[in-house]
């Protein structure tokens, strides 16, 4: 997400990015398997959140959030991928899914389960943007389906 992006409030917008940037961050972690979330997060922090990258400068980042997301993910992605599992479709299995949709969704689902502070219809709304960031298909639809699914599951009395 960059400064030429629409602006929202102060909070809410570094909220998005820490986002954007967990999802990001774990989809490296993905690809290099080796790296561990906290140096992945320390890279992120000091030199990619609120920097200027090829050109593009990158927003302030809720560094708090953003860190607990993709600890949170990593340290907990076995019951996770179990939840979602749980919530796809036979059509569509969790190994079916395309690497950075399974790590969009693996984030939507720690912030259901994990994060009671946040309401869950920004989760969704916030996790089928990035979706949509991502993916010009039927992928943001299946992801608000299943973290819609999640979240009536997880938090139904917030639903």
């Amino acid at each position: 997400m960059t400064e030429s992006q629409p602006r929202r409030g102060g909070g809410g917008r570094r909220r998005s990015i820490a986002r954007l940037a967990a999802v990001q961050a774990l989809y490296q972690l993905e690809l290099n398997p080796g790296r561990g979330a906290d140096a992945v997060v320390r890279e992120f922090v000091g030199h990619r959140l609120g920097r200027e990258i090829d050109g593009d400068v990158y927003g302030e980042a809720d560094e708090a959030l953003f860190a607990d997301i993709v600890r949170g993910v990593v340290g907990d992605r076995e019951r996770l991928d179990e939840t979602l599992s749980a919530a796809l479709s036979e059509e569509w299995p969790l190994g079916r899914l395309e690497t950075i949709l399974r790590v969009i969704l693996e984030a939507g689902a720690y912030e259901l389960a994990q994060r009671p502070d946040i309401p869950p219809r920004v989760t969704l709304a916030e996790y089928v943007g990035i979706a949509h960031a991502f993916f010009t298909g039927k992928e943001p639809a299946l992801a608000n389906g299943v973290l819609n699914r999640l979240a009536r599951a997880l938090r139904p009395s917030d639903m």
